[in-house]
C-alpha cells in the first residue's frame, strides 16, 4: 500500500482500519474512493502530510481486521446481503418511527427535524429499492461468474449486457445516499443532539449515526472490492 499514491478506497479496502482516520478527516473512501489523499485533502484545504503520518503509525499486525478483499465474490455477496441488507430492512422502520415521534413532539422548536425525517424517508425508499436490485439482478449474476470460472463452463450473458451496466447504476445510487447523509449530518450538527434533547430524541441521533456508519461500510464493500472484481471476473471470459 502506498498511501501517497493509492487511491483511497483502495487504501481502505486492503486494511478498513483507515476508515476511521479518513472519516475523523471528512474524507469520503466510499462513494468518492477513485481520489488520491492528496486530491481529497485539496478540496478540503487540508494538510496531506497529517493523515500519512497516521496511517504510518497504524499498527502492522491487522490480524483482527478482516480482509474482505482476499474473500471469493459470491462469499462476498453473500456478506453483504445477510449483514447490511438485513441492517438496513431492520433498522430502518425503528428509526423512522423515531423520526416521527420526533417531529410531533419537537418539531415545533426544531423544525430542522421535519428536513432529517424527509430525507431519511426519501432515502429508505430508495435503498429498499436499490438493495432488490442487487439481490435479483445484480448479484445472482456474480454468482454465476464465479461458478462459471470454477466449474469451467459457459458463462449465460445477462439481459442487461455487460456487468457495468448494472455497476455504474449502482455507484450513482450509491452518491446519491451518500449526499443524503450528508445533508442529514450537516443538519444534526454530525448527529449531536440539543441541549433539550429527551432519551428518543438521543437514541434517535445515535441510530443516524450508526446507520451512516454501517452505510459507508456497505458502499464501501461494494464499489472498492465487489465492483472492481465483478468487472475483472466478466473481462476473463473474454480472453
Amino acid at each position: 500500500m502506498n498511501t501517497k499514491t493509492d487511491f483511497i478506497g483502495n487504501i481502505v479496502a486492503e486494511d478498513f482500519r483507515t476508515a476511521a482516520i479518513f472519516k475523523r478527516y471528512g474524507i469520503d473512501f466510499c462513494c468518492k474512493g477513485g481520489r488520491t489523499i492528496e486530491e481529497a485533502c485539496q478540496n478540503k484545504k487540508l494538510n496531506p502530510e497529517k493523515i500519512y503520518e497516521e496511517l504510518d503509525t497504524l499498527p502492522k499486525n491487522n490480524d483482527t481486521t478482516i480482509d474482505f478483499s482476499s474473500w471469493p465474490l459470491d462469499l462476498l455477496t453473500d456478506y453483504i446481503e445477510k449483514s447490511h441488507h438485513r441492517y438496513v430492512e431492520e433498522k430502518t422502520p425503528v428509526l423512522q418511527t423515531f423520526l416521527d415521534k420526533l417531529c410531533k413532539v419537537h418539531g415545533d422548536r426544531h423544525p430542522e427535524l421535519f428536513e432529517v425525517n424527509t430525507l431519511f424517508r426519501e432515502s429508505a425508499h430508495d435503498l429498499a429499492a436499490h438493495m432488490k436490485k442487487e439481490e435479483l439482478i445484480l448479484f445472482p449474476f456474480v454468482r454465476n461468474m464465479v461458478k462459471a470460472k470454477i466449474s469451467g463452463g459457459d458463462l449465460t450473458r445477462p439481459g442487461f449486457g455487460t456487468v457495468e451496466n448494472p455497476v455504474n447504476m449502482m455507484q450513482h445510487e450509491h452518491s446519491v445516499e451518500g449526499d443524503r447523509f450528508r445533508k442529514i449530518a450537516e443538519i444534526t450538527n454530525e448527529f449531536f443532539p440539543p441541549a433539550d434533547a429527551c432519551n428518543t430524541y438521543k437514541v434517535a441521533f445515535a441510530m443516524l449515526q450508526e446507520f451512516e456508519n454501517d452505510l459507508h461500510k456497505h458502499i464501501h464493500l461494494e464499489n472498492n472490492i465487489l465492483f472492481p472484481k465483478a468487472i475483472q471476473l466478466e473481462k476473463q471470459f473474454s480472453e
